[in-house]
């Protein structure tokens, strides 16, 4: 798949750069896609959930009547769960949520994710650019130029670059992230993903590390 590359300011640059078919234009596998994003919103729990269940509870555990003889049910305190202000029955306890998956599998969900994007054509490439100055307004108005206004963009860079992370920092609906740190929540959940050309080989030296080395054996 080839397509444009454009700069920060909105104009083409009249050069094409053809996206990886073993990456963008693969065979979606969707329950890839679905326990790699199960995952990820699992291992963002906190997992701090506490009910007091009968024996935390406050209270006195003097048997408030008899057993037998009143014509009602028995029971033995005030901290009954049946009682308002009682102890709850089974109630959530602190637990950790996450999981782990494959190296493979996740690997496969975000490709899978990646070829939706291309599928959709929301894959925009921009050629490598830095700001001078960490300005909100130099991102807003780059979004602007791009047509990009009302949509929730990543955009991939090949390294860390601090001017342009604190230049989106306060944009609600923008997120910079390194090829290496992709993943296939931010992938689906952004409707644009905008690509730096310089990013583009280090996506494939992530994703076709493996396949290259088992060709070779």
């Amino acid at each position: 798949m080839e397509l444009e590359v454009y700069n920060f300011k909105g104009g083409k640059t009249g050069r094409m750069v053809n996206l990886n078919d073993g990456i963008f234009a693969i065979e979606p596998n969707d329950h890839a896609i679905y326990l790699d994003v199960k995952q990820h919103m699992a291992n963002k729990r906190q997992g701090t959930h506490k009910s007091k269940e009968r024996n935390e509870v406050e209270g006195s555990t003097r048997k408030l009547k008899r057993q037998k003889g009143t014509g009602t049910a028995r029971f033995g305190g005030i901290k009954n769960p049946l009682f308002r202000g009682g102890g709850r029955v089974f109630g959530p306890k602190p637990r950790d949520y996450s999981f782990k998956l494959n190296k493979k599998l996740k690997k496969i969900a975000r490709m899978s994710a990646l070829s939706y994007k291309a599928t959709d054509n929301n894959i925009l490439v921009l050629e490598d650019f830095s700001f001078e100055t960490h300005k909100t307004k130099n991102f807003v108005e780059m979004i602007a130029k791009l047509n990009l206004n009302e949509k929730k963009v990543l955009l991939v860079t090949k390294e860390p670059d601090a001017k342009l992370v604190l230049s989106s920092r306060n944009l609600q609906k923008v997120k910079v992230i390194t090829a290496p740190m992709l993943c296939t929540y931010d992938i689906l959940n952004a409707q644009s993903l905008v690509i730096l050309e310089g990013s583009l080989q280090e996506i494939e030296n992530v994703h076709l590390a493996d396949t290259v080395t088992e060709s070779k054996s």
